[in-house]
């Protein structure tokens, strides 16, 4: 039942490119920032690794029996796509042991760049966000609109969907989620990432449903504010001009839900369409709080910092930006350009 992510409402209309992504690996380039360094000491070693063309997990699995240790004991903030070259961090739980030569680690596929001790363990969505340095080959289409577009992707943002990589190939995570509702037993690792799949969804039916009324950067009356550059929320109340003034200047932005047990905190236009979409897909909806998730919030706007393009030929394209955590770099390139 699975909706295609690739078939999402676009923010701008047709994106005014074509061309191809990911020709090698050092085309998508991601630089993790996890916003604090090591403090240098204690039972924990973070691991700062260059990997390529290699899946996150794996790597992780690598540094554990290089070390000798079980893979519980090696942690990360995020996953980071394999078809690319990222540097990220990975922190390893060796209490009472020293250090592993990690100079004389060598792999084809990773490497470590640097290493510190800290005192506690690197957990899951505990970085700032990261880093991109992108080149799309093969372009084709109206420079002066893609030149534009990104200038207005710059200053406005686009809609803050969940990826692609979210759902796994063909969106068979949802379908997988749904099996699961209805009974069909999973492993355990499986469980939080059918979970994740089925909620990434719902909110991407609501933030579909605001992008095609023309409103999913648009203050409506009963909406949830996300202040900018964090997770804090604060709202409903009712829409004044301070609002929607800093709102246009990017301070705030509305939010949509990530479904769950408890009220919606929504009201009003906003709550009647985050529960009609609800409505629409309501096995997942039923099957999450049946599971225990509570009701909790994301903002529809992706903001990126820092956003620079440059033509390195009539057919190349580079662009590099910041995202913070949780957000998809394919999210702003499918504005701009179809692979």
């Amino acid at each position: 039942m699975a909706d295609d992510p690739n078939n999402l409402p676009f923010a701008y209309g047709d994106p005014p490119l074509t061309g191809t992504l990911r020709a090698t690996p050092e085309d998508f380039v991601v630089d993790e920032d996890l916003g604090f360094a090591p403090d240098g000491a204690g039972e924990h070693v973070f691991l700062r690794v260059e990997k390529r063309g290699a899946n996150t997990d794996w790597v992780a699995k690598e540094l554990a029996r290089f070390a000798g240790v079980g893979a519980e004991a090696v942690s990360y903030a995020g996953m980071k796509d394999r078809h690319a070259v990222a540097r990220q961090t990975f922190s390893l739980h060796l209490p009472g042991k020293r250090d592993p030569d990690w100079a004389t680690l060598a792999h084809p596929e990773f490497r470590v760049i640097e290493f510190a001790r800290h005192s506690r363990k690197l957990k899951r969505g505990a970085l700032k966000g990261n880093f991109f340095q992108i080149v799309l080959r093969d372009v084709n289409g109206d420079r002066a609109a893609a030149d534009r577009l990104i200038a207005a992707i710059a200053s406005c943002g686009v809609p803050n969907y969940f990826g692609e990589q979210r759902f796994g190939r063909g969106g068979q995570n949802v379908d997988r989620a749904l099996a699961m509702f209805a009974g069909k037993r999973v492993q355990r690792h499986e469980r939080s990432l059918l979970l994740s799949a089925a909620r990434s969804h719902v909110f991407n039916g609501v933030l579909a449903a605001r992008v095609e009324r023309g409103n999913w950067n648009q203050p409506l009356e009963g909406e949830v504010w996300m202040l900018a550059g964090s997770h804090s929320i604060f709202g409903p109340e009712p829409l004044t001009p301070e609002l929607s003034e800093r709102h246009a200047r990017g301070d705030i932005d509305p939010t949509g839900p990530l479904w769950g047990e408890g009220d919606l905190r929504s009201s009003a236009a906003v709550a009647e369409l985050e529960q009609a979409i609800a409505t629409q897909y309501s096995e997942l909806a039923a099957g999450l709080v049946a599971n225990g998730l509570r009701q909790e919030r994301r903002a529809l706007t992706l903001r990126p910092h820092g956003l620079a393009a440059q033509w390195l030929s009539d057919t190349q394209l580079e662009l590099k930006f910041q995202l913070g955590s949780g957000a998809y770099a394919t999210g702003l390139l499918r504005e701009i350009c179809r692979w």
